[in-house]
Parts: C-alpha cells; sequence; structure tokens
C-alpha cells in the first residue's frame, strides 16, 4: 500500500492504545501499527489508561497458545460497556488469532470495528475510517504478504536498539506450531536493503541490532543462497557505529559452520546464542517433525563453545507433547545438563487448534506435565546459577538499559546487557549516564537470573546511542521514519509458560 493510501485515514488526534501478545515478529508489527496510526493523525492514549482513555484499542494476537481466544474474547468483553459509554471509539484486532478466526470475532464480539491479518497491516488506518464512516464492521484478511512490514513507518520504542526483520514466514512443519499457516511461506528481503536500513538506524544513533526472521538463520532460501546469512552477519561487521548484532530465533536443521565462524570472526556480533531444543528425545523430535536429533543439537553447542567459549546459549523447550514418556523426558533433562544453558524458555505443551499435534494420541495428563515441568525449572534454575557464578569476579561492559531494573530507583542503580545479553545491575556512577551509554563494570555477585557489580564503575563511555537517547527525551518526537526498532531481549523464563523467542516455534 503506497502512502498515498494510508493517507486517506485521518485519525485528527484521536487516540489510540495497543495491546501486544506473543513473539517478537508481534512486537516488531506493534511498532508498525503505531507508526502507521501516528502518520494518519492519532496520537498515543496515556499509558495508564487501560483502554479508558483510547479512542482507538488494538489488539495484536498471538495464536500459539490453546487459550488464546478466551483471552481475546475476555479482554474484548471488558471493553463492550466502554465502547458503549464512549461513542466514537473503536476496537481493531489484528495478527495471527485474526488471521486464523476471521470471522468469528466480529460474530462473538459484534462491537469490533476492524479485524485485519499479519499480512495486511498496512491497512489499519484506512479499515478504522472505513468502519466510522460506514458505521460497519470491516474484516479484511489478505492470503499474501502485501508489504515488506520494513517499509511501513514505525514508532519505535527504544532511540539505542533495533529489530531488524531479514524475512517473515516460515518453512517449517512442526506438528505443534500454526505460525507458517499465519504467516505463511518465508520471504526474505534483499541484502542491500537490510544493510541500507541497518545503515540508516546507525545514523540515527542506533548501536546494538537484533536481526529477526520466524527461522532467522535459514535466510537465503528465498533469494538461493545458502551462505546468505553468514554473508549478512559479517557484512554487519564492516558498518562503522555498529557495536553489538544479534539474531533470534535460529533453527538447528540450518545452523551451519558457516554461520559459527561468522559469529566468532566479527567482532560486533555477540557471543550469544538462542537455539531452540524443544525436546531432548528423538522419538519425540520425530513427532514433532523437527529435523535434527539430539546427537545434532549437542554438536551444534560443542562447536559453538569451541569457537567461543565465552559464548551464553539459551534455548526454548516444550514439556509434556503428546506421547512423551518418562524416558523421553529424561532425555531432555540429559540433553540440557550436557548443554549447559544460560537461560532456557520452559514451555507446558499446549494445543494450538489446527496443528496436527492437537489431535495426535497420547495426550499427557496435566498433573504429570506440571510435575515433569517443575523438575525442569528446578535443573534450569541450578544450571543458570552455576554458569552465573562464574562471571563473578569478570570485567563487563554493560550497555545502559531503560526500564531493564524495575527496582533501580530503590537501589540506587543502573541495569543493562552485557555482550552475551546477561541481565547486569550495576552501582549508579558519579557522572551522568544515559541509556545507550556504555559502562564497564567487575561483577560482584550473581543470581540464576541476573548480575551484580557493587563496586564503582571502572569506565563511562558517553555513546551516539546516549546521545540519540537525550535527544529524543529532550524534545518532541519527530514524524515516524521507515525503519524498524525495538528494545530486543531475551531474558529469564517465567514461573509459568508463556511464549518466548520466535513464539516458541524455531
Amino acid at each position: 500500500m503506497t502512502s498515498s493510501d494510508r493517507s486517506q485515514a485521518v485519525g485528527v488526534n484521536r487516540s489510540y492504545e495497543i495491546r501486544t501478545y506473543g513473539c517478537q515478529m508481534n512486537v516488531h508489527d506493534s511498532e508498525r501499527l503505531s507508526g502507521l496510526l501516528e502518520e494518519a493523525g492519532y496520537v498515543p492514549a496515556p499509558k495508564d489508561g487501560e483502554g479508558d482513555g483510547a479512542d482507538v484499542v488494538v489488539f495484536n494476537t498471538c495464536a500459539v497458545r490453546e487459550n488464546a481466544d478466551n483471552r481475546l474474547y475476555g479482554n474484548l468483553g471488558q471493553l463492550a460497556p466502554k465502547k458503549a459509554a464512549r461513542p466514537g471509539m473503536q476496537i481493531a484486532v489484528g495478527g495471527c488469532l485474526a488471521q486464523k478466526d476471521r470471522d468469528t470475532i466480529v460474530k462473538k464480539a459484534p462491537w469490533v470495528d476492524v479485524v485485519f491479518g499479519t499480512h495486511n497491516i498496512g491497512k489499519l488506518p484506512v479499515l478504522l475510517e472505513r468502519a466510522r464512516v460506514q458505521e460497519e464492521a470491516q474484516v479484511e484478511i489478505a492470503e499474501s504478504l502485501e508489504a515488506f512490514p520494513s517499509t511501513l513507518p514505525t514508532r519505535r520504542e527504544s532511540a539505542y536498539a533495533a529489530w531488524v526483520s531479514i524475512s517473515v514466514g516460515c518453512n517449517n512443519t512442526c506438528t505443534f506450531c500454526i505460525v507458517p499457516a499465519l504467516r505463511g511461506k518465508e520471504k526474505d528481503r534483499r541484502p542491500g536493503d537490510i544493510l541500507a536500513e541497518v545503515e540508516a538506524l546507525v545514523a540515527e544513533g542506533v548501536s546494538e541490532i537484533t536481526l529477526l526472521g520466524q527461522n532467522v538463520n535459514a535466510y537465503g532460501s528465498d533469494i538461493g543462497d545458502r551462505e546468505a546469512f553468514s554473508k549478512l552477519l559479517r557484512a554487519c561487521g564492516t558498518i562503522e557505529g555498529l557495536e553489538r548484532v544479534r539474531f533470534t530465533s535460529p533453527h538447528p536443521r540450518d545452523f551451519t559452520d558457516d554461520v559459527i565462524a561468522a559469529m566468532a570472526e566479527t567482532p560486533n556480533v555477540m557471543p550469544q546464542l538462542h537455539m531452540p531444543l524443544q525436546s531432548g528425545s528423538d522419538r519425540v523430535l520425530k513427532a514433532m517433525r523437527r529435523s535434527y536429533r539430539q546427537e545434532r543439537f549437542l554438536g551444534i553447542i560443542e562447536k559453538v563453545r569451541a569457537a567461543m567459549p565465552d559464548a551464553a546459549i539459551s534455548t526454548d523447550i516444550i514439556v509434556g507433547f503428546p506421547g512423551e514418556t518418562e524416558e523421553d523426558f529424561a532425555q531432555t533433562l540429559h540433553t540440557v545438563r550436557e548443554s549447559r544453558f544460560a537461560q532456557a524458555f520452559t514451555f507446558q505443551y499446549s494445543k494450538r487448534p489446527g496443528t496436527p499435534a492437537a489431535d495426535m494420541e497420547g495426550q499427557i495428563p496435566k498433573a504429570v506435565v506440571q510435575e515433569r515441568y517443575e523438575r525442569l525449572v528446578a535443573l534450569q534454575e541450578e544450571i543458570s546459577w552455576a554458569e552465573n557464578k562464574k562471571q563473578v569476579g569478570r570485567t563487563l561492559e554493560v550497555l545502559v538499559a531503560e526500564g531493564e531494573g524495575r527496582k533501580d530507583d530503590a537501589t540506587h542503580r543502573l541495569s543493562g546487557r552485557a555482550a552475551d545479553n546477561r541481565l547486569v545491575h550495576f552501582t549508579r556512577p558519579q557522572e551522568p549516564v544515559r541509556p545507550g551509554d556504555m559502562v564497564t563494570v567487575e561483577v560482584t555477585y550473581a543470581a540464576p537470573h541476573h548480575l551484580l557489580a557493587e563496586g564503582p564503575a571502572k569506565a563511562v563511555r558517553r555513546t551516539r546511542a546516549g546521545d540519540a537517547w537525550e535527544k529524543r527525551t529532550a524534545a518532541p518526537a519527530e514524524k515516524p521514519q521507515g525503519v524498524l526498532l525495538g528494545l530486543p531481549t531475551i531474558g529469564a523464563p517465567a514461573p509459568a509458560p508463556a511464549p518466548a523467542a520466535g513464539c516458541g516455534c524455531d
């Protein structure tokens, strides 16, 4: 869709709120939705309004959990009386659940004004305006991608860290995952377009980028180059001013030696890797239709550690997949012990409606899944703590973050991420420090999910990224540009199952 098409919808300073569920791809899309709405004249609603003060509320949904629809309709139900009491208020539903359920949403919640899918997010302002003028719900679901998300405007959440989407969609057929059906087949961007976007971001002050894809290291399959991803990593290493490069989420099937070499040999590619395991059992991996086995997975971990001894590796694991036996689960525990993950996102298996696994025999009782899940979490907590203790005494350069430390004000500390993406809380230096700046500290204490540096900072390096943050917070927001930014993190696993990197499907 062209900019002239988008300009047909004018918000005239109407306020909006976007509620985002699911993976980084949805976070990516929500930044685009914000940019589209602001380009059309809408303004952000106060963050504490919970929909009460917004003229437009947009739900960007996820469909990877069994109860995703219940959650959506519960939230829509809460908004119904607010909308009835507020003439002109509009509600829109987009994302994976909208792509899947289509007309069902308006039938169950007739007060919804707009339903749009994963392939046509650029139509939101036009659909809102059409619904307002015609006074009836607009449902528009595209079957294929209309415009690559990075061609759309954005409202960036971070001045110093950015998502850069390199592909959309997925060609895998994992039996537990519905994402390929909703996001479509993999579609790659041209390398030159990606690098041009990265260079534009760096020119704006960004110092860290995360390359994003549903199956990020399969990049190149759509353009016929099996080494395209490693070449892209090396090309990012030549961009002056780009200090940190990360990527998520890769697939073990496509994780080749040239990628490991590119990571190890490109100084600004960080020693951090999110490598989804899902299960340590060969039998379960086959039932999941995963194209690797335990030996292959552990071989990748061994090669990565040989090339980058200090690399921090995280993962996704599903507990209780249909047919999983105690012996199968024991193989998962074995793989976790051997892999020594810094962090793990652990999930209790949840039926994804429309996936082959949802209809498989051998569905595991909830009590059995819960007991296995608790054992896995306990083991990973022990390993995470032991791995973090190895950091005590090390000197780390930390990228100062905004909003990472919820207790920073009370403790008079700041927080940020080390090169390997570990969260570090550190004593506030005497000199002014801004998000985006770099602070060198010595680790004095380790917990399972964070490090602590209690002594004085060894060095403070003011950066262009810090300048960018200062400029943004000191002046009114500029008109959104056609670039994609966010604050990518891989944090501690939640105490209960929740979507993590790449929808937990890579």
